[in-house]
């Protein structure tokens, strides 16, 4: 029997951030205890040290090994591959991120997320070039990507075409300055929600979280929100995907209990 909907994952950017001790974590936890504590109560983590600089293989097995079986990490690629004027030459930066052990996290390995400045814009044969280089297989392993873009020239069609082409996905953006492309282009879906409130206890109101907990849950089972916007009308095949979600805005502190009402929603 084919399954109706694919897996929903949710969590966080990072796990060390000093004011959620004694929000999120509790008093008396010790920093090192940390990891495992948020994975308790989350379902993915987006790591983004990996976006600064490069990570040695132990910390990648270190991470794994902290985590239950069905945790996913997320990574960012590194900002040497994705701030450049000439996107074909980041070759040797891709390799080298491949090189330092990413792939120890094994089976907790989900997609990564290359993300480009606000002033990078859309050139067709530019960006082509930089997804021909995004490897799609390494020791046998069938490798995810998503892109992150942030100038307005990405709301085409020709954009979405490329991501198709490519199998790529691009990062939906609840953002109050970027774009916000909810095209599918692949077997997953990858949000970012950037608009909470440290105001808010659950960091975004329950009726917000209502809605976007019936968005995932929709894209999950191959539809595609139609309250959202597209850079094509063409709609993808319907099929379950798999979707990645991160509650991630400015002050950070109730980003995990947003991330918790969500994970309660979906279930």
């Amino acid at each position: 029997m084919a399954k109706k909907s694919g897996q929903i994952h949710i969590g966080i950017g990072g796990w060390t951030f000093a004011p959620w001790r004694g929000v999120f974590y509790p008093e008396k936890l010790t920093q090192a205890k940390e990891l495992s504590y948020a994975a308790s109560k989350l379902t993915s983590i987006e790591i983004n040290g990996t976006y600064y600089g490069s990570q040695k293989p132990e910390s990648f097995r270190k991470w794994a090994s902290e985590v239950p079986d069905d945790f996913i990490f997320s990574l960012k690629g590194p900002r040497f591959a994705t701030n450049r004027r000439v996107l074909a030459e980041a070759g040797d930066s891709i390799q080298r991120f491949y090189d330092s052990g990413v792939l120890e996290l094994r089976d907790r390995l989900g997609p990564v997320l290359w993300q480009f400045a606000p002033t990078k814009k859309f050139d067709e044969a530019d960006f082509g070039a930089f997804l021909e280089l995004l490897p799609r297989k390494l020791e046998g392993r069938e490798l995810r990507h998503v892109v992150e873009v942030r100038h307005d020239s990405f709301c085409t069609p020709d954009f979405i075409a490329l991501l198709r082409k490519f199998q790529v996905a691009v990062v939906y953006a609840d953002h109050a300055k970027y774009p916000a492309i909810a095209d599918v282009t692949t077997d997953f879906v990858y949000a970012r929600l950037q608009t909470g409130n440290d105001t808010i206890k659950t960091c975004y109101p329950p009726k917000e979280l209502d809605k976007w907990a019936d968005r995932l849950k929709l894209w999950a089972q191959g539809g595609e929100p139609d309250d959202l916007p597209r850079s094509d009308k063409t709609s993808a095949k319907k099929q379950p995907r798999d979707v990645f979600a991160y509650v991630i805005h400015e002050g950070k502190i109730r980003a995990p209990a947003g991330a918790m009402e969500l994970i309660e929603r979906v279930k």
